[in-house]
This record gives C-alpha cells, structure tokens and sequence, in this order.
C-alpha cells in the first residue's frame, strides 16, 4: 500500500458527505455490491453462494456464542482502528500497528511474568499501562525519525513491524520461553493477570475498554483544543504552521496515541485469548486496522461499524471453511472487495 494510495483512500473518506443518503445509502450501497462480487468467488469455489452467506451469517450471528465470538473479535480491531484514525485525521499514516500490537503484547505480558503474586487490581493495571507504553514508544521510534530527519513514516512503520515480529519471536522462543518448554511461548500467566469476565460469558473487561474509547476518541478529535490542532495539521500542515500550531508536536502525539492503542490491543489479547506470550499472537490486526479506519470514515460511530463488519465476516468464513471446506483466505479477498466498493461507490456520491 503506497503513500498515494492512502493519501488518496483518506482524503475521500475526510470529505463531508453531501446527505444522510451519503452518509448511509453509500457505504450500504457498496457493501452489497461488494457481497455481490463475492457471489463469483463463492461459485468458483464450487458452494452455493445464498446458502454459504447464510452459513457465514449464521456463524457471526446465530446464537449467543455466536455472537459472543463476533464481540471478541471485534474488540482488538475496534481498539485499533480508533487509534489509527486519529494518527490519520492528522494525516500521519501509520502502517505499523502490526508491531505496536506486538511490542504492547510483550510489555505487558512480561510485566504479568515478572509479578505473578501481585493482586489482580495491581497487576491488570499495570500490564494494561505496560502494554500501551510499549506501542507507544515502539510508534514514537518512527515519530522521531519523522521530525528530525524526515523519514517517511510510512517505510519507518512498516519496517519496525517486522523488527518487532521477530524481537517477540526470539524473545518467546528465548529468554520468555516456558521452562522446560519446546513451544515458542511463555509459562502461561496466572489467573491474577487475565482480565475478568462478566456474567458467565466470555465478554471480557478488554471489550468493556473499546467501548468506552469510542466516546473518547470522538471527544478527542471534535471537542477538544488538541483535536482541532491534529485536524489542521492533516487539512493543510503548512497553514497550521503559520497559524502559530507545532506541526512536529501533533504528528509525535497523532503516532504515539495510535501507537497506545494498538500496544492496549496486543496485552488485550494476550490476557484473554492467549493466556501466554507467543511468537504468533495477532490475527492480521495491525493491517486489518487500517482498513476498519479508512471504511469507518476515521469516525469513531463509523469505526466501530466497520470493525464489527470485519469481525463478522472472519467469523462466518470460519463457519464456511467448516460446513463447505471453502478457504480461510476467500474471508479476506470478499473484505478487500467491500471495502474498496465502498470507497468507489462513495468516491461517486461526493462527485455528485
């Protein structure tokens, strides 16, 4: 994904849209155009397409574990898509939430291996802080870079998630590794350092946390001084600059905050899912990121629509890879056919 391409993607999902037909009609409009060229890719891999989206929405939606599973899912890339929206309005294109997930993943996770008798209150606090300082300053690197001797965040992020791939991968294998262990991954965390659940279901705290970020981060970029000032700074950085704002400040801010979120994503899922530090502990997050922004518009109400589309449809292509055999991999080629549908069906609506 090259420069312009994100460039070009952002800048129409930051134009104001001309009606509420815009607003909905558009994205639903292109979803289903989009649904409907999946049809083919359903057909060549020889299921029929009603009965396999049937199945796909039944496996998302048809039953409280169902959906329970879809919540889950939901929660690491709502969390995720939030902080790259704000680093996008600013038009700080950070690529590299893969790593700040996984550097936030191994922070934390460390803190939970190094203070197993902590209590519970102490110990999920400080492995929930640990984490979002870890992808704060793994983005800070790239923020560094940008300000004082203008590398292309782009390249820098995009680089520094492989480097922090294979840092957790030498570090679950070595140092981190379970004693006596063969597996790449750590002792596995007590059960002081798991966040907890509510009411007998598998909806836990770290769900609770995107949820509440949601007002937050709209609070963030519509009602506050700081908001204007990273809005400025993605319309035009030279006209901020004259008006007195310090562009370096919002672009650090705009890569750190990003970086947070995505570092609170990765301890999240360790926590919850893993229980343990692994070598491989994401699902594509960081990059499926980037879309969940870019398709919610970089609004956080649109963000989280977008995250929960994304959820559903990895899990009922789960159900489909069950029930028919059809790959993992269609789940994704029917994503990036959405959402690029959406974008040229409300590419078209703003022309008109």
């Amino acid at each position: 994904m090259t420069q312009a391409t994100i460039e070009s993607l952002a800048h129409d999902a930051r134009k104001p849209l001309p009606g509420w037909a815009a607003h909905i009609a558009a994205p639903v409009v292109g979803g289903l155009i989009g649904l409907g060229i999946g049809v083919f890719l359903i057909v060549i891999a020889g299921a029929d397409p009603l009965a396999a989206y049937a199945v796909m929405f039944q496996g998302a939606f048809g039953g409280a574990r169902q959906i329970q599973e879809t919540i889950l899912k939901t929660a690491p890339l709502l969390i995720m898509g939030l902080g790259l929206s704000v680093a996008f309005r600013a038009r700080v294109w950070n690529i590299g939430g893969e790593g700040q997930y996984y550097m936030g993943a191994l922070v934390g996770g460390a803190i939970g291996l190094a203070f197993p008798g902590w209590p519970s209150p102490l110990l999920i606090p400080a492995m929930l802080v640990g984490g979002a300082a870890g992808g704060l300053l793994w983005a800070l690197i790239a923020g560094l870079m940008k300000v004082r001797r203008g590398v292309s965040e782009i390249i820098s992020t995009l680089m520094l998630n492989y480097i922090a791939i294979l840092f957790v991968q030498y570090m679950a294998r070595g140092p981190l590794q379970e004693p006596g262990g063969y597996l790449p991954e750590s002792a596995q965390l007590v059960a002081a350092a798991r966040l907890p659940t509510f009411f007998g279901t598998r909806i836990h705290l770290g769900v609770l946390i995107a949820l509440v970020l949601i007002p937050l981060v709209f609070a963030l970029i519509w009602s506050t001084p700081l908001g204007f000032r990273l809005r400025a700074v993605g319309e035009r950085a030279s006209v901020a600059r004259y008006a007195g704002i310090q562009v370096e400040r919002m672009i650090l801010f705009a890569l750190a905050f990003s970086g947070a979120l995505a570092g609170l994503a990765g301890i999240i899922e360790v926590s919850t899912l893993h229980t343990r530090l692994k070598g491989e502990i994401s699902g594509g997050y960081g990059f499926s990121g980037i879309l969940v922004a870019l398709l919610g518009r970089m609004h956080p109400l649109g963000v989280t629509v977008a995250a929960l589309f994304f959820a559903a449809l990895t899990i009922g292509a789960q159900s489909m890879h069950v029930v028919y055999g059809l790959p993992d991999a269609l789940a994704n080629a029917i994503q990036a056919i959405v959402v690029l549908s959406v974008l040229a069906v409300d590419a078209l609506a703003h022309r008109r």
